[in-house]
């Protein structure tokens, strides 16, 4: 779970977020918290069918090395120019 957590911080680098994500590798547990607002995982469900909380949670333990840069691109199209919340 720690792994993924790098390693869907450093995909979403790869793919140009200027965002600092490392709240998300500083936390533990099968969930992180994104900081994405209930509009953007709206977005993120709707678009990419990507589901997680309305205050942002998503579920890490569904990340995975096939899935990783989808997620991270989807991730990127729907913060790109918008705020997140680092807690």
């Amino acid at each position: 779970i720690n792994a993924m957590r790098t390693k869907l911080v450093d995909a979403l680098k790869d793919v140009g977020s200027t965002h600092d994500w490392s709240h998300v590798t500083q936390q533990i547990g099968m969930f992180a918290f994104t900081g994405m607002s209930a509009d953007m995982c709206d977005q993120l469900t709707d678009e990419y069918a990507i589901y997680l909380t309305k205050d942002g949670r998503i579920s890490i333990a569904g990340v995975n090395d096939n899935n990783l840069e989808y997620v991270a691109k989807a991730i990127h199209a729907v913060t790109d120019g918008k705020s997140i919340t680092s807690a």
